[in-house]
C-alpha cells in the first residue's frame, strides 16, 4: 500500500471481530497502512465526540475509509458508560459531514436463499445520508401551549406556521434538509444506476408531506429530465417514482436487480429488511459515497451486544463477520483502484471469494446454519470461522 486507509474502530463484539480480521486475514498478507481513529463509545465520550468529526475529515482527505460498527447511545447506555451526554449516531455524524449517499446490497451466497422466494437478484438500497431524524432537534413539551415552526430570514422577515395547540404534555421534533444535499443524493443515485446498469426506484410520501417529501420528488424528476433521461434510455434502464408504501408492495413481488433509493430513515429501515430477507443482517455491504469522491465502507449491522456480553463472560460466540470482512475488502479494492495498485485489488477479490466459498463448503456461523439449504454444515465459533476463511484463502492463493 502507498496511501493509507482511514480506519475507524468501533464497539463491542464487532470491535473484537475487527481485531481478529486484521490479525488473521489482512496483516499476514498485505503491508496494511491505516490512519487510525478510535470511535469506541468510551473514546468518543472522552473527546466530546471530536474524534468522529476528525475521522470524517480524514476520510475526505484520504478518499477511502473503513468503519467498524459503533454504539448509538440511548438512556441505558448513558448509565452503562457514564456518558457526558447522549452522543449522536457516529454514522449520522459522518454522513452529514461527507454529505454522501449510502449504497447497501446483500452478499449473495449459494445455500442461503432469500425468504422472498421470487427475489433472484440483489436489491441495492440507496440511502440519503443527510438530515431528517438523524440531525433533528427535539423538545419534551411540559404542558399546555402552542408550538410553532418559525423561519427567520437573514433580512429579518419571518415565516410562521402553527404545529399544534397542546392541551397537556407532549413531544416535538424538528427536522430539516437542504436542496444542495438532495441534489447530491439524486445525482449519486442516477450515476450509480448508470454505472451498474440497473433500474432506479425512488419513493417518498409526498401525498402526506406536500412540501418536505414533495421537494425530494421534484428535485429527482427535474435532474432526471434535464441530465439523465436520454442516458438512461440509451442504457436501457428505467427511473420511476412511486409512494413509499407502493414501493414496499412492489419490492415484495419483484425479482430484484434494481436500486431502491430512499430518504434517510426509510433507507435505514428498509436496508435491514432487505438484508434480513436475503439471509442475515451480517450479509450486507455498505458504502457511503460523498459528492467529492470519498468512500467510507462499513458493515450495515450493529455491534452485536448480546454476543459481546457472552464474550466478556468467557462464553463461546458464533458471530457472523462477513459484512465486516467485506467492508475491509471494499475499502482495500477502492484504495487499490485509486492508487493503480492491481495487487491490492486482486487481494480484495480473493478474500471475498474465500469468504463466500467457505460458507458454500458448509462452514459457517450459527445464524447462517439456521437458514441454509445446505446439508450437514459445520457451525463454527467467531474465531474459527475467520480461521477457516484464512485456510480457504491460502488454498486459493
Amino acid at each position: 500500500m502507498t496511501t493509507p486507509l482511514v480506519e475507524m474502530d468501533g464497539d463491542e463484539m464487532t470491535r473484537i471481530l475487527w481485531s481478529m480480521i486484521k490479525e488473521e486475514l489482512l496483516e499476514p498478507y498485505i503491508d496494511l497502512k491505516t490512519e487510525y481513529y478510535d470511535l469506541g463509545l468510551e473514546h468518543r465520550n472522552e473527546t466530546d465526540d471530536q474524534v468522529t468529526l476528525d475521522s470524517a475529515e480524514a476520510a475526505r482527505k484520504y478518499g477511502v475509509a473503513v468503519k467498524c460498527a459503533t454504539i448509538t447511545p440511548n438512556a441505558a447506555r448513558m448509565t452503562e458508560y457514564n456518558l457526558k451526554e447522549m452522543w449522536k449516531s457516529p454514522n449520522g455524524t459522518i454522513r452529514a459531514a461527507l454529505d454522501g449517499t449510502v449504497f447497501r446490497a446483500p452478499i449473495i451466497v449459494k445455500g442461503i436463499e432469500p425468504c422472498v422466494r421470487n427475489w433472484e437478484k440483489p436489491i441495492t438500497l440507496a440511502r440519503h445520508a443527510y438530515g431528517d431524524v438523524y440531525k433533528n432537534t427535539e423538545i419534551k413539551v411540559p404542558g399546555a401551549g402552542k408550538a410553532e415552526l418559525v423561519f427567520t430570514a437573514e433580512d429579518g422577515t419571518q415565516m410562521r406556521e402553527t404545529i399544534h395547540h397542546f392541551t397537556g404534555a407532549g413531544i416535538l421534533q424538528g427536522i430539516h434538509n437542504t436542496e444542495e444535499s438532495i441534489t447530491s443524493f439524486a445525482k449519486a443515485c442516477f450515476n450509480f444506476a448508470l454505472d451498474t446498469k440497473q433500474d432506479l426506484w425512488f419513493a417518498t410520501k409526498d401525498t402526506i408531506s406536500k412540501k418536505y417529501d414533495h421537494t425530494f420528488k421534484d428535485i429527482f424528476q427535474e435532474i432526471y429530465d434535464a441530465e439523465y433521461k436520454e442516458r438512461f434510455e440509451a442504457a436501457g434502464i428505467e427511473y420511476f417514482y412511486t409512494l413509499i408504501d407502493d414501493a414496499v408492495a412492489r419490492v415484495m413481488k419483484a425479482k430484484g436487480g434494481f436500486i431502491w433509493a430512499c430518504k434517510n430513515y426509510d433507507g435505514d429501515v428498509m436496508s435491514d429488511m432487505v438484508s434480513s430477507a436475503f439471509g442475515s443482517l451480517a450479509m450486507m455491504t455498505s458504502v457511503l459515497v460523498s459528492p467529492n469522491g470519498a468512500y467510507e465502507y462499513e458493515a450495515a449491522h450493529g455491534t452485536v451486544q448480546r454476543h459481546y456480553y457472552k464474550y466478556l463472560k468467557g462464553e463461546e460466540t458464533s458471530t457472523n463477520s462477513v459484512a465486516t470482512i467485506f467492508a475491509w475488502t471494499g475499502a482495500l479494492r477502492k484504495r487499490g483502484e485509486l492508487d493503480g495498485n492491481q495487487e491490492l485489488m486482486n487481494f480484495a477479490d480473493r478474500l471475498e471469494k474465500a469468504t463466500t466459498q467457505t460458507i458454500e463448503e458448509g462452514k459457517m456461523t450459527r445464524d447462517l446454519a439456521l437458514i441454509t439449504s445446505l446439508q450437514d454444515v459445520t457451525v463454527l465459533n467467531s474465531a474459527d470461522f475467520i480461521k477457516a476463511i484464512r485456510k480457504t484463502f491460502e488454498a486459493l492463493s
